[in-house]
């Protein structure tokens, strides 16, 4: 892709015009579709129960994360905030380049990539595409590896949920 960014005559004023267009013409409508699943999230209203234990947090030293009791609608609205956080971010961050750095490339670039991580969307494929909630589409989505290689995953078998209903219940005797 950046091989085909470089090709691309930034330095012509329309070109660079119709990119810049292109790219909010992109995030606008990822942040439509956001939109939109959140609402045929809240239309479905899924009130099933679902525990997760969280991962520990490696920087904050604890052993074990902590339990984890919500609903699929509310565990779904929170990833769908989560992913439109991401692309205010995104935006942000082009401001920063193109706006302040002139840098040209990046705004063809993440135009791109911001169709290819709503194609990639967990939510997306859940509620706009009709798949169904297995594999990787099951609740709590497997979190992609960080950037200093792997993250531990939310755990869903009953021995680490009663684990941690325990490990709760003494915490707040000992309060």
């Amino acid at each position: 892709m950046r091989i085909l960014a470089r090709r691309i005559p930034f330095e012509d004023p329309d070109v660079l015009l119709y990119v810049r267009i292109a790219y909010v013409g992109v995030q606008v409508f990822v942040l439509g579709v956001y939109y939109y699943v959140s609402l045929k999230i809240k239309q479905k209203n899924d009130l099933t129960v679902l525990k997760y234990v969280e991962p520990a947090n490696p920087l904050s030293g604890e052993t074990s994360g902590g339990l984890v009791t919500s609903t699929v609608r509310d565990y779904d609205l929170q990833q769908t905030s989560q992913a439109v956080r991401g692309v205010y971010t995104g935006v942000a961050f082009m401001v920063f380049l193109h706006g302040y750095l002139q840098y040209t490339q990046p705004l063809f670039i993440q135009s791109v990539m911001g169709l290819k991580a709503l194609y990639e969307s967990k939510e997306v494929a859940l509620h706009l595409l009709g798949q169904k909630a297995e594999g990787d589409l099951k609740r709590p989505f497997k979190a992609a590896p960080g950037l200093f290689g792997a993250m531990s995953q939310p755990a869903t078998d009953q021995a680490s949920i009663k684990e941690a209903e325990k490990a709760a219940k003494t915490a707040k005797k000992d309060e």
